[in-house]
């Protein structure tokens, strides 16, 4: 009497598992199929009980050979219905290996399946146009439609090259011409004046300052290494060159080296010399044209 109530709570047991556990089934419809042709792989799970499918996402289910043409998905609360359309395009077997999916943190799988594919057309068959071909006379206009594109594209790397061209050989001289470095420096010394190093007493930015903006300068506009040299090689180097006027020169001398004194607390200077000295460079940079005419026309001579 025991063991007949062991079996049958026993089996009470099985049927209520049964009963609330998911189910899970699979079918394919062709084990055979010919190149191209379109098969499809049902999936069903049952007794969800409103419970949550994970699976890999619409059309990457299946692995690298099978051609996924249509991958539709329907669950309600209790099923969970995918069925997958697919094509191979190539001879031979290919396995579709055990597919997962995990229903509130558990993995059900499916069984593998062995999919053959063959090539049904034959090595004698005979293929035939629906319609016999017919020569087409090709107007001028026909040519246009169907090159044009090209002709357009061609066009179009033709202008490019151009442009690029006319930018390398005229745009980079505009930008370097004496004008816009001239200009470019005048705007860095109106810079340098708003900062008001000379009325707060800060000689020694004011003439770090000055200095870098001028090196520069002498750089861009003479063509002369200013911004590597030191000062007495700078001096040295421009009365040698004999680019630069001897005004100019003077004024570069003469600001340059005691700018290099104020660098090393060596000298104090007050406003009025301040002034004077960015006066004398403001001026240097307006009348640096005037030196670069004159040798311009020393080389012609």
């Amino acid at each position: 009497m025991i063991k007949l109530k062991k079996l049958l709570f026993i089996f009470c047991f099985l049927i209520c598992a049964n009963a609330f556990s998911q189910i899970l089934s699979s079918s394919v419809e062709k084990k055979t199929i010919a190149l191209g042709e379109v098969n499809h792989i049902v999936i069903t799970i049952n007794n969800l009980n409103d419970k949550k499918v994970s699976a890999a996402p619409e059309n990457e289910l299946l692995p690298f050979h099978f051609e996924e043409v249509k991958d539709s998905i329907a669950q309600t609360k209790d099923i969970y219905y995918r069925r997958i359309e697919f094509a191979v395009f190539e001879e031979g077997s290919f396995k579709i290996p055990e597919l997962e999916f995990k229903v509130d943190g558990k993995i059900l799988k499916t069984i593998p399946y062995e999919i053959d594919v063959i090539n049904t057309a034959k090595k004698d068959d005979q293929i035939n146009d629906i319609m016999q071909n017919k020569e087409v006379n090709l107007e001028a206009k026909d040519y246009w439609e169907l090159y044009k594109w090209y002709i357009l594209a061609g066009l179009s790397v033709i202008a490019l090259i151009v442009a690029i061209v006319m930018f390398i050989k005229w745009g980079r001289k505009a930008k370097d011409s004496p004008v816009v470095a001239t200009n470019q420096t005048l705007k860095e010394l109106d810079s340098l004046k708003k900062k008001k190093y000379v009325e707060s007493g800060d000689y020694r930015s004011f003439y770090v300052e000055l200095i870098d903006i001028s090196r520069k300068f002498i750089s861009r506009q003479y063509r002369l290494p200013a911004d590597v040299l030191l000062t007495d090689d700078l001096i040295d180097l421009m009365k040698k060159n004999n680019t630069i006027s001897q005004e100019n020169e003077k004024v570069v001398e003469d600001v340059f080296l005691r700018g290099d004194l104020v660098k090393f607390a060596k000298t104090f200077p007050d406003k009025e010399m301040m002034e004077k000295d960015f006066t004398d460079i403001r001026e240097f940079v307006k009348r640096s044209s005037k030196d670069l005419e004159f040798e311009n026309l020393r080389k012609d001579a």
